[in-house]
């Protein structure tokens, strides 16, 4: 996806950096694969604000997208590349041998007219989906299944991919674009290639603005407050957080500690991100 700078005519856009659209082959989604999209605010069913600086922003439809790809053997056509408000990536609207059409996220290199497949019997393939079992080794894979039959959970980004480094007939082992590496059931399921967009992180908003239409509200630094209202607040002039280690506005350590517990899928972590 290329991106474009736009003419300075104005603070707003001299700085910004966004996307030409070029892959994008329809405008108008298909109806039959979307519905409305609810918005809460942040608040939860009571109506308590449970997330901060949440709210307003365009509205949008929501895409139903396949991430089982469980119409096994069954070839289908790329029929368009399409923009989704929902995610980072494009996705792609497949029309089947049957008929029946469905959304996926659209890979890195795909294009209108290509033939995908999904199965065991698959073609090795950017854009066909096969169990890990049945895909070579140092391939890269994306939309991956922690459960086999749940459907893709993992590298579904713009631009993510993981690498199946190897594999037994329980397990295979994935580097993630975190550099982590994973064990996954071997019965699982992943896409062939890199998710699509992969400039996406080189966009740049260019004014606040952007992000209203996000649905991000604006968020005031902690160091502005009084000591009532934040950890952070307080002091003579621009005196800095005035304590040893940052902390949220409840007194929980930030920026440090570590927040993950322990879990039972650690077992499945064969190489922690951080130990290079």
């Amino acid at each position: 996806m290329p991106l474009k700078r736009l003419r300075p005519t104005s603070a707003g856009v001299r700085a910004a950096v966004r996307p030409d659209f070029s892959e994008v082959t329809r405008r108008a989604p298909h109806k039959p694969l979307t519905k409305g999209l609810r918005k809460s605010g942040g608040r939860n069913a009571r109506g308590k604000m449970t997330v901060r600086h949440r709210g307003g922003g365009a509205k949008r439809a929501w895409r139903d997208v396949d991430f089982k790809r469980d119409k096994a053997g069954i070839p289908c056509r790329v029929e368009s590349i399409e923009y989704d408000p929902n995610r980072s990536a494009r996705i792609a609207l497949l029309v089947y041998a049957d008929g029946e059409r469905r959304y996926i996220l659209a890979p890195n290199g795909v294009k209108v007219n290509d033939r995908l497949m999904s199965g065991p019997g698959a073609e090795i393939k950017v854009g066909n989906a096969l169990p890990l079992s049945a895909i070579p080794t140092g391939t890269q894979v994306h939309n991956i299944e922690l459960q086999p039959g749940r459907g893709g959970q993992m590298c579904r980004g713009a631009g993510t991919g993981a690498q199946l480094l190897a594999r037994d007939e329980r397990f295979a082992l994935l580097r993630l674009p975190s550099g982590q590496i994973r064990r996954v059931p071997s019965a699982g399921f992943a896409t062939i290639g890199q998710v699509g967009n992969p400039e996406h992180k080189n966009a740049s908003l260019g004014k606040a603005g952007r992000n209203r239409h996000k649905g991000k509200r604006p968020h005031t630094r902690g160091t502005a407050m009084n000591p009532s209202d934040h950890p952070h607040g307080g002091g003579e002039g621009r005196a800095g957080i005035g304590m040893t280690h940052p902390k949220t506005p409840w007194g929980k350590p930030a920026l440090g500690p570590k927040t993950r517990r322990r879990m039972h899928t650690d077992v499945f972590i064969a190489r922690d991100r951080r130990k290079r």
